[in-house]
Formats: structure tokens, sequence, C-alpha cells
């Protein structure tokens, strides 16, 4: 969740009774905390703070820091602990053990392999899947990352301790790490096991290293000082490279770790295996899904209607799990060996608009032998669920202006910071409340002050206003920070633009012979490819379609449809594509129904 650097988009103090709320909501999904370590976990006087930030990914959430250290993070009404919070508390969740070098896997974004997990003698903590548990490095109890488990304990030794273990949510060394002191963790001595077993333990352990010829002592392996893990940075992620002791041990977990991710008979990384089928899927779907009269071609349509149908029965595209990350750069990559030409056609949403059916590529591909999925029944509902348009989220935001500099400064935002209406919100009311600016006889005003002066009226109003209301002086604050929008896709990462979105537009017009003609525009903002709406919309009302360019608009088209159809299109962009109301302009333009004599 953290191993990318995230954006901090407000930060406040904890006071009075927000304080106390968090104290228990922590004792709440913590319960295995004392009185006493509840009251030093969230003390009384200590200065507290929330952070609201957005991650690489998206993702909201609120960062509870306590001096310079974050403490708790909160996601989807649920908290977790961080790392500076276990060091402290170790016992906190049940733990699991892996080896020290896979802390680099995990510190760039991985989740835990089970083949990674060390299996003690005295056997697993038992914890359902879902459970919040603490990741440790096999001699040294101090916590080093925060995962929920994959699987029950049951189900892991079932598996055969094969498959995915843990997601990782929050790890030592990455970037919610760093906004910390940046401490490397204690070492903390394992908790003592029973005689019986430590006895049997040592003298399994002495005949393993007369096997190997290993001069590694039980003291070296059982505790591991992780300060003595020497840091690198490699591709922006850090890198623990452990003590020469260690690196056979290491070498073996790293040996079980890929096994296990790899397929019988493939001795390809999933990885590798991700990428080959994106390779497959991507000259699958042009060779015979993709016709020269389909371009310009939306590159979302292009991987939700061509290349998951293409996809062998058994097997999913997830882009996340190659090496790519990322459609676009998928994209890129085949742009580069000249296979097809992507362009922004619309600013923030991309099309194929060229393809070299000629390129040598192309013309060797040949369909895998065998291919076809499970039945043409079910083929058809995969593909039907694959095309189905989901509408985009959109979140309007604010960008903090040059001139709205000074109100928004001790807050902690600069020029060019993006927030929400609802932090616009909440920082004004404790700018006012901060500096005192509630007026005393009536606190439904607000006194102005020379920043809220320079910031929000107009040099005519400056001599003559001294109070504002607090509605209009939050909606002359929004009035005066830059429009931004966020737009998220399903399965995409979000995009922010400048400006307010466009509606979808929807005019009528009068055309030779008296005809009248319906004109859509703006569809690909919303994720819409126009060409399929104009077919979907021909077979509705048996009505010609075309598709022209908008006049005095450079690469943007229109869909253009006989009649006046303003009630088909209310229907299937209302009802069948859920787009909000507010975003389509024109439907009052629809004829109105006469009664049936």
């Amino acid at each position: 969740m953290f191993c990318k650097a995230f954006r901090v988009r407000a930060s406040t103090a904890i006071k009075g009774s927000e304080r106390r709320k968090l104290r228990a909501d922590v004792a709440a999904a913590f319960p295995n905390l004392s009185a006493e370590q509840l009251a030093e976990f969230i003390p009384n006087k200590e200065e507290l703070n929330v952070i609201k930030i957005c991650t690489h990914k998206g993702e909201a959430v609120t960062v509870y820091t306590n001096g310079r250290n974050p403490i708790l993070f909160e996601t989807e009404k649920a908290l977790y602990p961080t790392v500076y919070t276990l060091w402290v508390y170790p016992d906190l969740l049940p733990a699991f053990s892996t080896w020290p070098p896979v802390l680099q896997k995990l510190a760039g974004g991985a989740d835990l392999m089970l083949p990674g997990v060390v299996v003690p003698s005295s056997g697993f903590p038992q914890v359902e899947r879902g459970t919040l548990c603490a990741i440790t490095l096999l001699g040294n109890r101090a916590p080093v990352a925060v995962a929920a488990a994959a699987m029950s304990t049951a189900e892991m030794l079932a598996a055969g301790m094969k498959g995915k273990g843990f997601a990782v949510l929050h790890t030592y060394m990455d970037h919610l790490w760093e906004y910390g002191d940046k401490s490397c963790p204690p070492t903390l001595a394992p908790l003592p096991a029973d005689p019986a077993e430590k006895e049997n333990a040592e003298n399994e352990e002495e005949v393993e290293g007369k096997k190997l010829g290993n001069s590694i002592s039980t003291d070296t392996l059982q505790h591991v000082d992780i300060g003595d893990l020497s840091l690198k940075e490699q591709n922006s992620c850090a890198v623990v490279m452990g003590k020469e002791e260690l690196n056979r041990t290491a070498e073996t977990a790293e040996d079980h770790s890929t096994e296990a991710q790899q397929d019988a008979g493939d001795s390809r990384t999933p990885q590798e295996q991700m990428d080959a089928l994106f390779n497959q899927c991507f000259f699958h779907a042009l060779k015979c899904k993709v016709k020269k009269s389909d371009l310009p071609l939306l590159t979302s349509t292009f991987l939700r209607s061509h290349m998951f149908s293409c996809c062998p029965a058994g097997q999913q595209l997830d882009i996340k799990k190659s090496s790519y990350k990322k459609f676009s750069k998928f994209l890129q990559s085949m742009q580069r060996q000249k296979i097809l030409q992507v362009k922004e056609l619309t600013k923030g949403v991309e099309s194929i608009v060229e393809v070299d059916w000629k390129h040598p590529d192309i013309k060797a591909f040949a369909v895998p032998e065998g291919f076809s999925p499970a039945s043409a029944a079910q083929d058809s509902k995969s593909e039907d669920r694959e095309q189905a348009y989901r509408a985009p989220e959109i979140i309007p935001l604010y960008g903090v202006s040059a001139k709205m500099v000074p109100l928004f400064q001790e807050s902690g935002h600069r020029k060019g910071s993006i927030l929400s209406s609802s932090e616009v919100r909440n920082i004004i009311i404790n700018y006012v409340k901060t500096n005192e600016l509630v007026d005393e006889t009536n606190k439904n005003f607000v006194k102005v002050n020379a920043i809220l002066c320079d910031c929000l009226l107009d040099k005519s109003e400056q001599d003559e206003i001294s109070h504002l209301k607090w509605d209009d002086l939050l909606s002359r604050c929004l009035e005066r920070l830059q429009p931004l929008h966020q737009v998220t896709f399903f399965g995409q990462e979000p995009i922010v633009r400048k400006g307010n979105i466009e509606p979808i537009d929807i005019t009528t017009a009068q055309r030779s012979s008296n005809k009248k003609v319906t004109i859509i525009k703006n569809l690909e903002l919303y994720g819409l490819d126009p060409q399929r709406v104009a077919n979907i919309l021909q077979q509705k009302v048996q009505a010609s379609t075309t598709i022209t360019p908008v006049p005095g608009a450079k690469d943007r088209v229109q869909v253009q449809i006989q009649g006046n159809q303003i009630h088909h299109l209310a229907k299937m962009l209302l009802e069948e594509y859920q787009l909000p109301r507010k975003y389509i302009q024109g439907l009052e333009k629809a004829p109105k129904l006469g009664r049936k004599k």
C-alpha cells in the first residue's frame, strides 16, 4: 500500500472528544491492550495529529501520528498499527516469521507467499482468513510488516504451505515508515520455547550442521540484529543484504518461494507468465478481433472487449501481476515496436488510432492449439460480463491558486495542492477557529481579517464588507480555487484533470428535408466508445447512425442518429449505464409524449 510515495492532503491536531473516540476505537480494535498500555498508546497530553493522505493507487487513508512517528493508519473504517507501534507492543498481533532477504520483496510491494514463511517447532498461531498479523524476521521478534492472512492456519497447512499466505499492507522501509523518524527495528529475542522442544531443536540443528558442513552457530540464527543488515536503494525500493552467515539460508528460502510461485513444468516466474499471456491475448485480439473500421478504438474497450475474450479458459489477465503494472505502459511497449499507434484524442482518454497488420509479429502469430473457452455459452457470458460498462467515479477537486496560498499555508498546503470540497471546508473552519474570527454576537458570521479580505473579496468590496456568513465564506473560497476533477475508470488508476468535467452533451438539429437528428458529444470522457454507442442505438431504434468529427475540436468525434432519440438515450445512459443525471446535458429536449385518444 505504501511501497510508493503518497500525497498528503490535510493535517490537523486531535483534541478532546476526538482523542477519546480514537482511544475507544483502538480499545475495540485491539482488546488485548491493557488499560495502562492504552493510556500510553493514546496519551492525554502529548501531541497527536491526524493526516489525510492519498496513496499512489488513489486510496484515501487516514494516518494518526504521535510526535513525528505514524502509530496507526485507517482505511475502509479499519484500524491498523504501524511498525513503530508494533516495536513497542510486539505481541499486539499474532506473528509469523520469514527469512531476512524476503523483506526486500515485501518492501517493494509484494505479498508474502507461504513457502517464504518459517514453520516453527511449536506450530503456527491459530488465525482465520482476514486476521491482521505481524510479520517478523527469523531470530528477531520485532515485526517488520503488517499483513492480513489470506488463509486460515488450517488452510495454510492443508495447502502444503503453497500459495499466497498474507496480503501485505505496510512494511519497515516503505514510505509510511519513511514519514516517521526512520528508526531501525529493535532486537527482541524470541520468546523462550519449551525446554524439551529447545533441546530437540538444538540436536536437529547440530545434525543438519554436520551434514552441510555449515559453521553457523545456533545463537547466530536465533538472534538476528536487523541493525547489522545493510540497506541499498534499488529501483526506489529498499533492498536488504543479509550477513554472509545467512546467505545459504536465504538462498534456500528464495528457492522454495520461487518453486511455489512457478507452475509445474514451467521455469518462468509468475510475472513472466503474465507478460506472456498479455502478449498472446494482444496479438490474438489484433489478428482475429479488431478490424480497421473499428479504429480509433478506446484502449479501455480494446482491453475489456477484445483482449479479455482472447484469454484461454482457466486463466485471467491481471496487469498488476505483469512487469508493466499499467496497461498504458504495455501499449507504449507495443508502440515502440511500431505495432500500433496510440493517441490521446481526448485529454486523459487514450485510443488506438493505427495498427500495422503487416508487422512480422502479427503475421507470425498463430492461435494456440486447443484454444477455446470452457464452452460457447460460457464464452458468451464471459464476454458479455467483460464488456459490461461501469460508470466512472467522478470526484470534484480544487487546486490551491497563488492568490489563495496565504489562507491555506497554515494547514501545510502550498500552490498546486489538491483538495476535496470537504477538506477545503475543514481547513477553512479550522482557520477561522484558530484565528478566533467567529463573531461573538452572532456565530453565523465570520469576521474578515486581512488574509480573508485579500483572498476572498473583490477590490470594490474590501472597504464595505467586514463580516461574511459561513455559507458565503465557503462558497467564495471554492469559487476562487482552481477547479479540477478526478476520474477513476474501473480497474484503472485515477486521472486528475483540470477544470470541471464536461457533461455528455445531447442536442437536436434540423437537416435537409426538415429531418431531425440527435447529436451526442463527450462520450469518450466517460469511458464510452462512440462507435459502440452508435451501434447499440442503431439496433435499438432501427435508425441510421454516423460518427463525425466535432466541429472546431481536434481529434474529437460525435455520434449522430436520425430522429429525436433522446428518450432512448436517457434510458440507456441513466438506467443501463448508471450515469448520474448531473453529467448529462440536454435530456429536457426529449419530445413530449402525447396522450392516446
